[in-house]
């Protein structure tokens, strides 16, 4: 044990140890900004890819508008009425349901206790 660690101090004195250390050091360095480059290409590919997606969308819109203008300025028929039109009675396929008027007891029983009681009105 003492001998590792006499080897060890001697290859801090030499300078040994700190080379292995830059050098691992470098390694992740190196690593980091390798990292760092392919963040930048992937956020670069991404923001290429959204607006290639968007400018196709666009010439979608635009070219579904012009379609819908040449549909407007080249359609055939052009609507027109007549006072005939309006005047027709309409026909129903069936007769339009009816429902019978409600019915309520309570305003029933009502009118017949005001008959009941005695008339103090007083009429000329």
């Amino acid at each position: 044990m003492a001998s590792e660690k006499r080897a060890a101090d001697d290859a801090f004195i030499n300078g040994s140890e700190d080379d292995d250390q830059g050098e691992h050091d470098d390694e992740k360095m190196e690593q980091f900004f390798a990292l760092i480059r392919n963040f930048h290409e992937a956020r670069s590919k991404r923001k290429d890819e959204l607006r290639q997606r968007e400018e196709k969308m666009k010439h979608k819109k635009e070219n579904k508008k012009r379609r819908l203008d040449n549909e407007q300025y080249n359609s055939s028929w052009v609507p027109s009425f007549e006072w005939s039109d309006f005047s027709e009675e309409i026909e129903f396929r069936r007769p339009p349901v009816i429902f019978p008027s409600p019915y309520n007891k309570k305003d029933d029983k009502k009118n017949q206790e005001d008959d009941d009681k005695l008339d103090l009105k007083l009429t000329l």
